[in-house]
């Protein structure tokens, strides 16, 4: 049996024992008012599941199910007789239907990525990727930095109209023939799995429909406050282009390229025989109309489920295909879905979000809380879901805080919340995206971490610095 090293044991000790010392400490000794045990309990799991997706002393796939064993176990109405009882004189708090945390497995979100690696094996069986890759890719030559630009600004402009996860999808599609191309041990692939998840998460910030959060936002913007859709893109575009300059950069010297040059072997012509030009067909159809989900009404998780019926029922996907699907990587997502959703159940998000007394704070000091309060938590849950809970309570503060106007007001608070959501991408789990570019195998989570920290302070930074010159 082998022996665990110094630094496999400390991770092993600070991931279980923070969460077990929290898990034994009396409510009162927590810094947030009138937890429930339930949410004494949520936190401690919440915090095994950072440490462990952060550290990762075990798969990032184990972490989630376990997260989702802890949870059934000890915070649903289905759990261990011994913690559906409370203390005499504390407040329990309301036990989660257990069959809520199981419907993380029957998320949307999971029928999105499963069309999406539908997709991917597709184009690949019958070398789509490759061709694609080819066309799109050449006017960008040969330089390994020169092909992450092309990558990034196709990514950032199919997510300004699309979703970032079926944006993801596609551009990871094109990797893969790129990725073989590079000799082993090349840490410039990392930068160029990297840049994909990175470009999708900002590229939705420059439009009101770009990213979910950005919608939430305008919910709130109405009458006064309301912002058009070329006003937003006034404000989101720039930031944009800045932030995927640095991102570029950041990725260079953080992974970079042993060889000047990258020879492309993406030569070849597009398969013509019946069931390529299915494939064809079918994955422009997709694209079309995850694009276009306001004329048909059909959302993206819809739209997803087309191409897994199209595959299987033609036989261009059978048995030894479906195998291919990144089963573990549906296993980390569900583990995120099910954090999310116990951390809005129990109303221990909430809790969270107003532990601060806003009304004591100056109105500088109000954006920047609320801003890093939604990043953090974006980072270790859905990005909408984080939004939906902290819109309604920026949107709050900002009506009843005349001083706001110093900072741009209403309009100023909730766009800089929504930009902070979407900045959140420090682990596997924190956006679709990630999770895919996760998948490939070419990444670790520490590697996203790095990435991901550097990105979001400094896309934060910049928010924070265009605040106050122009407010």
């Amino acid at each position: 049996m082998p022996r665990l090293s110094r630094a496999e044991v400390f991770k092993f000790v600070v991931a279980f024992g923070i969460p077990l010392g929290v898990l034994l400490m009396p409510s009162d000794w927590i810094p947030l008012d009138n937890l429930t045990i339930v949410q004494h309990r949520l936190l401690a799991i919440f915090l095994l599941a950072a440490l462990l997706w952060v550290l990762e002393p075990v798969p990032v796939f184990a972490t989630s199910i376990l997260i989702i064993a802890l949870e059934l176990i000890m915070i649903s109405n289905k759990g261990l007789n011994w913690f559906r009882e409370g203390s005499p004189g504390h407040d329990f708090g309301e036990l989660i239907n257990y069959t809520d945390i199981f419907s993380a497995f029957s998320s949307p979100i999971i029928i999105l990525f499963m069309g999406g690696f539908a997709l991917a094996i597709a184009a690949s069986k019958y070398e789509l990727d490759n061709n694609l890759a080819r066309v799109l890719l050449k006017p960008f030559g040969t330089k390994p930095k020169a092909i992450m630009l092309g990558l990034m600004l196709i990514t950032a402009v199919f997510s300004m109209f699309m979703s970032n996860t079926a944006t993801t999808v596609m551009m990871l599609a094109l990797l893969a023939p790129i990725v073989a191309s590079v000799p082993k041990g090349d840490t410039g692939v990392k930068a160029l799995v990297l840049c994909i998840p990175i470009a999708a998460n900002t590229g939705g910030i420059a439009t009101p429909i770009g990213t979910p959060p950005n919608a939430i936002a305008l919910q709130y913007l109405t009458g006064e406050h309301a912002i058009s859709f070329i006003e937003w893109m006034a404000m989101g575009l720039p930031f944009v282009i800045v932030q995927l300059a640095f991102s570029w950069w950041l990725l260079q010297k953080l992974f970079p390229a042993k060889q000047q040059e990258m020879i492309l072997k993406l030569g070849g012509t597009f398969q013509k025989s019946w069931r390529a030009y299915t494939v064809y067909a079918t994955f422009a159809a997709t694209i079309l109309l995850w694009m276009t989900t306001s004329l048909h009404g059909m959302n993206s998780y819809v739209v997803a489920i087309i191409p897994l019926a199209v595959f299987t029922l033609t036989g261009i996907m059978g048995k030894e295909e479906l195998k291919l699907i990144n089963w573990d990587v549906l296993w980390l997502v569900a583990g995120g879905i099910a954090i999310g959703l116990a951390l809005d159940k129990t109303g221990l998000a909430e809790a969270v979000a107003h532990a601060v007394d806003y009304d004591t704070l100056s109105p500088v000091a109000v954006v920047l809380t609320l801003s890093l309060i939604c990043w953090v938590m974006a980072n270790f849950m859905s990005n909408t879901a984080t939004a939906n809970l902290i819109m309604p309570i920026a949107a709050a503060v900002a009506t009843s805080m005349e001083s706001l106007v110093a900072v741009g007001g209403m309009q100023g608070l909730l766009v800089v919340v929504a930009f902070s959501a979407s900045l959140g991408m420090i682990l596997p789990v924190s956006t679709p995206p990630n999770s895919l570019a996760y998948s490939t195998g070419l990444i670790e989570s520490k590697d996203m971490a790095k990435a991901g920290i550097i990105v979001g302070v400094v896309g934060l930074s910049i928010v924070y610095a265009a605040m106050l010159i122009l407010t």
